[in-house]
């Protein structure tokens, strides 16, 4: 619920606007003595304070963003555009939009409670209320401090790549557990269908890229119904509307079109991957930032050797884990689920010849990623090596084209 953008900003408005209409209410009740250390300003004092509170907040909070978004643009082009949406799913960064947009609502909200009454010379002053408002206005200044940390933080290149590996690993080890050499791989239930076996189809409703899949809904649904739900894209594999998503095999009865929007629900199609359930996708923006840093127009061979660094921090990891297995099992020790997870050797592959691609010319490429290769070859489990050698034979073939044409 918290993942969006909007979604604690918007909270945080609608929790202003609430504090700001019972506050003064509640206030109102309290004699005067009873409330010490707040604002002692009369209601002209008040409303020039709330209004000044209210238009600084909202000025300010249009320059950062504004500054911000130009700031990004320049480093997207220089780094990758799909480091955007890490940025925006910063806390600081959401914390530091709903701190300002908080101040001003509250800000305005109280100021509606704030009147004079002219005959008597008297009015009323919502004076804690006014205190709180204050207190805000030192909330904004220390976001604001976070949040001029956090933008220069992220120019930096070396800390955008550490922060895109150190987010990978967390991943990795949530998806890929390690292996454990005493009890070698777990051997779980398996299943497949048989001719015969009745079966419905579940196309994708949207285009975009699979970017997430709720397990637990779908076993939840498969054993209540009786069937075997198969996924038959892999996540972070795009899809347009219509291919084959789902495929419910057997069940106690036909689907219905609840059962079609609940089976969807299950499973996220969205326009940009996301760094969830999908690893491939850390790889994916590691290897954008080294090949843009290997272009001819930027020409910085040490952030592609950082890069390099952080996916060999990772793949260090993978390479002693067991890919976990397709069949999902629910509580009756009956497979419900079947779903294949990404293969570890296809994206040491990827990785490996995109990379070399770019920079096979590079003085510091190919033997930064012969010395990977020959460090995760004596960690590796042995289903990974095959892989490790393939990567070894590319980067043979390449030195072998390099000295070919040098001799020429």
């Amino acid at each position: 619920m918290w993942r969006p953008f909007w979604a604690i900003p918007a909270a945080s408005v609608l929790a202003a606007l609430i504090l700001g209409s019972l506050l003064p209410v509640w206030e109102r009740g309290l004699p005067s003595s009873t409330l010490e250390f707040v604002f002692e300003g009369g209601p002209s004092a008040a409303r020039e304070v709330l209004g000044t509170i209210a238009s600084s907040t909202i000025s300010v909070t249009g320059l950062i963003f504004a500054n911000t978004l130009v700031i990004l643009q320049l480093v997207n082009s220089q780094f990758s555009p799909r480091m955007l949406n890490g940025f925006l799913r910063n806390r600081v960064v959401q914390g530091t939009l709903a701190m300002f947009l908080a101040t001003f609502v509250f800000s305005l909200t109280v100021l509606r409670y704030v009147w004079n009454d002219f005959e008597k010379l008297d009015g009323f002053v919502p004076r804690l209320s006014v205190t709180v408002a204050f207190l805000l206005v030192l909330g904004c200044l220390g976001f604001f401090l976070a949040f001029i940390r956090h933008i220069t933080s992220s120019m930096h290149v070396s800390n955008a790549i550490s922060e895109i590996g150190g987010e990978a690993m967390k991943v990795a080890e949530r998806l890929y557990p390690l292996q454990i050499e005493e009890a070698g791989r777990a051997q779980g239930p398996t299943w497949s269908p048989r001719p015969g076996d009745p079966r419905e189809e579940i196309p994708a409703d949207s285009h975009g890229s699979l970017v997430w899949v709720d397990y637990r809904k779908l076993v939840s649904w498969a054993e209540e119904h009786e069937a075997v739900i198969t996924v038959d894209r892999r996540v972070g594999d795009y899809l347009v509307a219509g291919q084959p998503l789902l495929r419910v095999w057997g069940g106690d009865r036909e689907l219905s079109d609840r059962d079609r929007k609940a089976l969807c629900a299950a499973v996220e199609v969205r326009a940009e991957r996301e760094l969830r359930q999908d690893l491939a996708f850390g790889f994916r923006q590691l290897a954008d930032i080294a090949d843009r840093a290997l272009s001819a127009g930027v020409n910085d061979p040490a952030t592609a050797v950082r890069c390099i660094h952080e996916i060999h921090r990772v793949f260090r990891y993978l390479v002693t884990t067991v890919e976990p297995s397709p069949y999902i099992a629910g509580d009756d020790r009956r497979v419900r689920v079947v779903h294949q997870s990404q293969h570890i050797t296809e994206m040491l592959d990827e990785v490996i010849r995109e990379i070399h691609h770019y920079g096979a010319g590079s003085a510091m490429i190919p033997d930064q990623l012969r010395s990977m290769l020959d460090d995760l070859a004596g960690v590796s489990a042995d289903t990974y090596l095959p892989a490790l050698e393939r990567g070894r034979e590319l980067l043979d073939r390449g030195k072998e084209r390099e000295n070919e044409a040098s001799e020429a």
